[in-house]
C-alpha cells in the first residue's frame, strides 16, 4: 500500500514541481476555500476524535490541541492564504560565470516527495500540505491515531480542490493506517521518499531519527526554559512567564522550566505561585524553602509536560542559568529576562537553541509569528534547517551549467 502511494506521489510530484508559480497560488486558493465551504465536514470528523480521546482519558491540554472549531478551521485556511503571498523559494536561484565562461546556475527546486509523521495535531495537514504544494512537492502525512478522522477529512478536503483545478489528487495524501509498523515502512522507503519530517514528542522523534534509512530532518522536542534576572523588570517577566507557560501549554514552545537569580528569588517567586495560579508547581530545594512546591527531581527538569507543570531552580547567576539550559534543554526556544545588555548578550552567546529571546515569550517560535506562513515543523538539528522551517527549507538545489563547447 505504501509503495503505491509513493509511486503515485513521486507522479504527482513531478507534474506539481513543474508547474508555475501563479499555478500553485491558485491551488493553495482553492485549498483555502475549501476548507472553509466544508467546514461542518471536517468538524463532525474531529467530534468522532474528540470522543475516543475522552473515553480513552486524554488530559484537557491535548483535547484542546486535537479540538477543531469553526473559527480554529477559519484560522487555519487564513494560514494557506498566507503562504500565497509569500515568495516562490523555487525562484531563489543564483547565477555566476567561471573564468572560462560557464555558466552555473544554482537552481532550487522541490524535494520530490515529503513523508511527515507527526500526533495529535490535525492543523499539521493543512499547514504540511499548504507547504508542501507551494514549493512544488508532494506530500504523504502519517498523523497519529488520535486525529485520524480529522486528517483523513482535511486531506480530502484538500486533494478534492486540487483535483478541481487540474492538479494530481495525489499531490497530498494521508496514511489511514495508524499502526506503529505503517510508520516504520515510511521510515525505510528510500527511493520513494525524499524527505520524512517527524513532528511529536520525544519517543516519536527518536525513533525516526535511529530507525530511519530515509533523509529526515529532526525536530526537536521542546523542554524551553525562562531564566528571571535579577535586574528584569517584574511586571514585564510574570507577563512573559505567564504567556510562555499558560497560554497554550500543550505545544513545543511553551516554557516548562523556569529559573530564577538568587538575589530576587525571595521576592518574586510568591508573586510567580500567586500568578500561575492552576500550574503544579516542582521546585529545587531553595525554591521549596521560599514557596510551596512538590520537590523537582532532575528527570523532571530533563521533561517537556506539554501540560499545566512548571519546574523551578533558583541559580546563581546567567552563566549558571546556561549551564542548566544547554544540560537539560532540547535546543527549541530560551529566553532570558533582563535589563542588563552584558547578561543578554551573555545568554544569546552560550545557549546553544535554534531560538534564543531577549524578554519576550518562546510561544513566538512559531513559522507563522515569525513571518513564513504555515510552519513545517522546528527543527532543533544543524544541518539544512534550523528553528521554524517555512517554504525555502522546503527546497533543495541542483547546479544548471551552460557553456559553449568547453572542455577540462
Amino acid at each position: 500500500m505504501l509503495n503505491i502511494m509513493c509511486e503515485s506521489a513521486r507522479t504527482a510530484s513531478l507534474i506539481l514541481g513543474s508547474t508555475d508559480t501563479e499555478k500553485r497560488n491558485s491551488a493553495l486558493s482553492a485549498m483555502a476555500n475549501a476548507l472553509r465551504e466544508r467546514a461542518s465536514e471536517i468538524i463532525e470528523a474531529n467530534s468522532r476524535d474528540i470522543e475516543n480521546a475522552k473515553s480513552n482519558g486524554m488530559s484537557d491540554s491535548m483535547l484542546d490541541r486535537l479540538t477543531l472549531t469553526e473559527s480554529r478551521i477559519n484560522a487555519i485556511a487564513n494560514s494557506v492564504e498566507k503562504v500565497i503571498a509569500l515568495p516562490d523559494p523555487l525562484d531563489r536561484n543564483e547565477v555566476f560565470t567561471r573564468p572560462n565562461g560557464l555558466q552555473i546556475t544554482k537552481k532550487r527546486v522541490p524535494f520530490g516527495v515529503i513523508a511527515i509523521i507527526y500526533e495529535a495535531r490535525p492543523n499539521v495537514t493543512a499547514d504540511a500540505a499548504a507547504l508542501c504544494v507551494k514549493s512544488g512537492n508532494a506530500v504523504i502525512l502519517r498523523g497519529g491515531k488520535e486525529a485520524i478522522n480529522s486528517n483523513i477529512a482535511v486531506a480530502t478536503v484538500l486533494s478534492d480542490a486540487l483535483f478541481s483545478i487540474g492538479l494530481p489528487k495525489e499531490c497530498v495524501q494521508v496514511v489511514k493506517d495508524t499502526s506503529r509498523e505503517t510508520a516504520n515502512q515510511l521510515m525505510k522507503m528510500k527511493g520513494g521518499i525524499d524527505l520524512l519530517i517527524p513532528r511529536g514528542g520525544k519517543s516519536l522523534i527518536r525513533s525516526v531519527v535511529e530507525n530511519a534509512t530515509v533523509s529526515v530532518i529532526e525536530t526537536g522536542a521542546g523542554n524551553c526554559h525562562v531564566y528571571f534576572d535579577e535586574s528584569a523588570d517584574i511586571d514585564i517577566a510574570l507577563n512573559i512567564i505567564d504567556n510562555a507557560k499558560r497560554q497554550r501549554p500543550s505545544v513545543c514552545n511553551a516554557a516548562e522550566t523556569l529559573l530564577v537569580h538568587e538575589n530576587i528569588a525571595k521576592d518574586v517567586l510568591p508573586l510567580i505561585k500567586s500568578r500561575l495560579d492552576n500550574v503544579e508547581l516542582r521546585g529545587c530545594e531553595r525554591t521549596r524553602q521560599i514557596i510551596d512546591a512538590n520537590v523537582a527531581t532532575d528527570e523532571d527538569y530533563f521533561t517537556e509536560y506539554n501540560d499545566y507543570i512548571l519546574t523551578v531552580k533558583v541559580v546563581n547567576d546567567v552563566a549558571d542559568a546556561v549551564t542548566h539550559i544547554n544540560k537539560h534543554g532540547t535546543g527549541h526556544s530560551e529566553a532570558i529576562i533582563t535589563k542588563c545588555d552584558k547578561n543578554a548578550t551573555y545568554f544569546c552567546n552560550n545557549i546553544d537553541a535554534a531560538a534564543v529571546y531577549v524578554n519576550a515569550s518562546t510561544r513566538f517560535t512559531d513559522g507563522e509569528e515569525f513571518g513564513f506562513g504555515a510552519e513545517i515543523g522546528i527543527s532543533t538539528q544543524k544541518m539544512h534547517a534550523r528553528g521554524p522551517m517555512g517554504l525555502p527549507e522546503m527546497t533543495t538545489y541542483k547546479y544548471v551549467i551552460n557553456g559553449n563547447g568547453q572542455i577540462r
